[in-house]
């Protein structure tokens, strides 16, 4: 085969390639038009968001508009999903059980009650893409959702430690001057009848900590890329 031949046969595929990724991308009379907004890479695995991702993710947020969706909703939209991405880049390195079936049930039915009815989430979901609650495609995101929240039940919340002097000293310095301040002519609850919420009030403080540290630990050595301004 000589290099002409080569060359033209190159020139072939790119022009298939052009065809496939023009028909991908661009709308027909009932399919939306799609794009990479963002790519995360670090190093060996790589992340993409889409603009249906920023859409999808604005479904699930009541009373949120998505038609059309408003400019700063899919900036945090698209927040949102690059930390979720964050998440989901560290999560690859440890191999964990996949979630099961009734678990993702009960995701779908834990977001649901943030909505009027099934009846009206499920008409932001077609809004979007999908189906129904049912769809495939929603039940595959809700377990990567899932799954995502699990490892960061693993990785963050399994290890806090709170000490009993952490509780009291929480207590003396913040519990009581808020109560009192609130109200002044109220008895202040003693520490052991406020101790299991003071306890999960500062697991959760340290929790967040720790997230927060983690994104913005991530962010200096993921590469993030963001290829279309929404």
């Amino acid at each position: 085969m000589t290099i002409e031949v080569v060359e033209r046969r190159i020139l072939e595929l790119v022009a298939v390639i052009a065809i496939l990724a023009f028909c991908i991308l661009t709308s027909s009379a009932q399919q939306v038009v799609d794009r990479t907004v963002a790519v995360l890479s670090d190093g060996t695995r790589n992340e993409l968001i889409t603009y249906s991702d920023l859409l999808w993710q604005l479904a699930l947020q009541p009373d949120t508009p998505i038609d059309p969706p408003r400019k700063q909703d899919l900036q945090q939209a698209l927040q949102t999903l690059i930390n979720q991405r964050l998440f989901a880049l560290e999560a690859q390195r440890l191999p964990r059980q996949a979630p099961t079936e009734k678990q993702v049930a009960d995701k779908v039915q834990e977001t649901l009650r943030h909505f009027p009815s099934t009846a009206a989430f499920e008409q932001r979901l077609r809004q979007v893409g999908f189906e129904s609650v049912k769809d495939d495609n929603f039940q595959r995101l809700m377990s990567q959702r899932l799954d995502i929240e699990n490892y960061v039940a693993f990785r963050f919340q399994s290890f806090v430690v709170v000490t009993p002097d952490e509780e009291k000293k929480y207590y003396r310095e913040v519990y009581v001057p808020a109560f009192h301040a609130r109200s002044p002519a109220l008895l202040v609850p003693t520490f052991e009848q406020k101790q299991a919420e003071i306890h999960q009030t500062l697991t959760q403080q340290k929790v967040a900590q720790s997230i927060e540290r983690f994104i913005d630990e991530s962010k200096q050595r993921v590469q993030i890329d963001i290829l279309y301004d929404v």
